[in-house]
């Protein structure tokens, strides 16, 4: 897998506004949200898409829909509701191919998404 921004911000070498952090994950503010709050949960073992994980990957892959449910809570919105999604590929949206779970919230999110 090439080396991407996720990766840079996991290792410090690039800044990012981190709102959450596990031996496992980080979390950081979105630089272009698509709601008041747009947050993205990456694995720090990188998997480039959704394709790539295995049934050893099914730990890792609860523990990231886990710590997006945790901040949830901790911040105050898991009751008023919020979205989580993971692009896979191109033609699912996927610009950065570092497998992450994208957490919006903030205001009413409509269906279908687009």
């Amino acid at each position: 897998m090439s080396d991407t921004i996720f990766s840079k911000i996991i290792r410090r070498e690039i800044p990012a506004d981190i709102v959450y952090e596990n031996d496992e994950v980080l979390a950081f503010r979105d630089l272009n949200p698509q709601a008041p709050v747009h947050v993205l949960f990456v694995p720090k073992r990188a998997l480039a898409t959704l394709n790539e994980a295995t049934d050893a990957d099914a730990a890792l892959l609860g523990r990231l829909l886990l710590a997006t449910a945790e901040y949830a809570k901790r911040e105050g919105f898991a009751e008023q509701g919020y979205r989580t999604v993971i692009n896979c590929n191109e033609d699912g949206g996927q610009t950065v191919f570092h497998l992450h779970v994208h957490l919006l919230a903030g205001r009413r999110l409509h269906w279908p998404p687009g």
